[in-house]
């Protein structure tokens, strides 16, 4: 009976350690474990826990130097401040209100073409399609405007040539057509229109001889 309570005591104490090691917490890695072959703790997605840190610090640093005003002079001061950023935002701002101008107005033609012709006289006259990167007047209109290449020039040429009441008795097709001869050099001119006085055919009398 005592030899059966000492082997039962024996067992109890052999297991007892196991189960205390299964819920014991697990041990931190030193330095030396961790050269000797040991696991780091990373952090989230596997990375390490000093590369967010990192990451935070060089965020921070971008930020306050994206707060302070560049030197003069510098390329980041070129790259971020043109000299004239604040007239092109200004011109970009102004040209967007021309173009939807012409888009209400264009929706009677006949009835509104020398306002548009006005419109695109300004356009051209301060230059707003440059801000758009176009290098050329006629090029804006071939690409920006509804109206087409040929019909937005001779509204420009209209607003130069004719004043307003005039060119709304007339009409829109009279006008271009007036234009159209003006630019071309045909029709009559106003010297073809005047009559010539008829040359004469009688030869003059010729000196007798002898005086």
């Amino acid at each position: 009976m005592a030899k059966t309570k000492k082997v039962a005591a024996t067992k109890a104490a052999s297991v007892k350690p196991s189960a205390a090691a299964k819920t014991a917490p697990p041990k931190s890695v030193s330095g030396k474990d961790e050269a000797a072959g040991g696991k780091r703790k990373l952090g989230l997605r596997g990375a390490a826990p000093w590369a967010a840190r990192h990451a935070a610090k060089h965020a921070a640093e971008a930020r306050a130097r994206a707060a302070e005003p560049p030197l003069p002079g510098s390329a980041r001061a070129t790259i971020r401040t043109p000299v004239d950023a604040e007239d092109i935002k200004e011109r970009v701002r102004d040209l967007h209100a021309a173009l939807a101008q012409i888009k209400g107005l264009r929706k009677n033609l006949a009835k509104n073409f020398f306002e548009i012709g006005l419109i695109l006289k300004n356009i051209e006259a301060r230059k707003f399609y440059e801000a758009k990167r176009f290098p050329s007047f006629e090029a804006f209109v071939e690409r920006e405007i509804d109206l087409g290449k040929t019909t937005a020039l001779r509204l420009v040429r209209v607003v130069r040539l004719f004043q307003r009441d005039g060119a709304l008795e007339v009409g829109m097709d009279r006008i271009f057509a007036a234009v159209t001869a003006i630019d071309s050099g045909g029709g009559e001119s106003e010297a073809s229109r005047i009559p010539q006085a008829p040359q004469s055919t009688t030869s003059l009398p010729m000196r007798p001889p002898g005086r």
